[in-house]
């Protein structure tokens, strides 16, 4: 295995990030609204903390959701994950619907 050169450097990992929006009772999936690497990952992070919205970091979501057209729902299996996200968020900002948490002895 050879040594690296001085003027070999890994890349630097490049943030990426995904906005979603949904509206609470939509009938119809999430949707992503803004997707970016770098610099404009930054920017989408940058804009989610300043207005207080939640933020999750999930390497393998951010994956499949970063392939997604802007303005597309959000890819079928990627539904499982989001909605437990959406929930988490809801449930911080006391806006879970009486009824929308399973019961905890269901078996999902």
């Amino acid at each position: 295995m050879s040594e690296p050169t001085p003027n070999h450097r890994p890349l630097p990992n490049r943030p990426v990030a995904v906005a979603l929006k949904y509206e609470l009772g939509d009938q119809s999936l999430p949707r992503v609204v803004a997707t970016g690497k770098g610099h404009v990952a930054e920017q989408i992070l940058e804009l989610a903390f300043a207005n207080g919205v939640k933020v999750r970091e999930d390497a393998d979501l951010v994956q499949i959701l970063s392939a997604v057209d802007i303005d597309s729902e959000i890819p079928i299996e990627a539904i499982a994950a989001v909605a437990e996200i959406l929930a988490y968020v809801y449930r911080a900002n006391g806006t879970l619907p009486t009824g929308a948490e399973p019961d905890p002895g269901e078996v999902p």
